[in-house]
């Protein structure tokens, strides 16, 4: 995986690097999804955040839609993955959006957040978050 360890107070945006920050705010997907025998039987919604920090287009006044990275197209990505089956943890379906979205986009940096808000009752969601940095060289 490229990764690194993150700088501190490091942001999606930056003006000084040259970066754009992407992001979708809890895409709402059904995904078979879990290891209890009732998450097996039937699909359940779950939450997804993406933020990614991308290279500014030639300019910094893009005019196609080829100059940039597309929230449609990232979206896009993540219900083809989510579409592919069953997945036991969260932890698996945020490494394979990470490995996906690396893989076919110039992401810099990325954060997936993926929620199951309704796994535990008394508590408005429960998941997990991971950051990952493509190495520069």
């Amino acid at each position: 995986m490229n990764q690194q360890i993150p700088e501190d107070n490091r942001s999606f945006a930056s003006a000084a690097r040259g970066l754009r920050h992407v992001f979708v705010n809890q895409l709402t997907l059904m995904a078979q999804i879990g290891i209890h025998p009732h998450e097996r039987r039937a699909a359940q919604a779950i939450h997804i955040s993406i933020n990614a920090a991308v290279p500014e287009a030639h300019g910094s006044n893009p005019e196609s839609l080829d100059e940039v990275v597309c929230y449609e197209a990232i979206t896009n990505h993540i219900k083809k993955l989510i579409a592919q089956g069953h997945v036991d943890l969260v932890e698996t379906l945020a490494e394979m959006i990470a490995e996906d979205l690396l893989a076919n986009f110039p992401i810099q940096r990325l954060s997936v957040r993926i929620e199951k808000p309704n796994a535990i009752d008394e508590a408005a969601g429960v998941g997990i978050e991971i950051e990952r940095l493509r190495i520069l060289g």
